[in-house]
């Protein structure tokens, strides 16, 4: 997984897979997922990521179990 931050267009993108993006949706108005050929989420992007998230530069990441 990859998390990234673009400060310039207010863009936090997270990347659960390598995988080819096959289609993109607007699932809520400024959060678009990503599917790959199988329709499986291999990313989302949350526009206007300052107004959504309390740091987008910060992530906070455990393992459960």
């Amino acid at each position: 997984m990859k998390v990234t931050y673009d400060q310039e267009v207010d863009v936090l993108r997270v990347v659960f897979s390598g995988a080819k993006i096959q289609e993109s949706d607007e699932d809520k108005p400024g959060i678009i997922l990503d599917y790959d050929k199988d329709g499986n989420v291999v990313g989302l992007e949350i526009l206007n990521a300052s107004k959504r998230v309390e740091n987008p530069r910060a992530v906070e990441y455990a393992v459960a179990g």
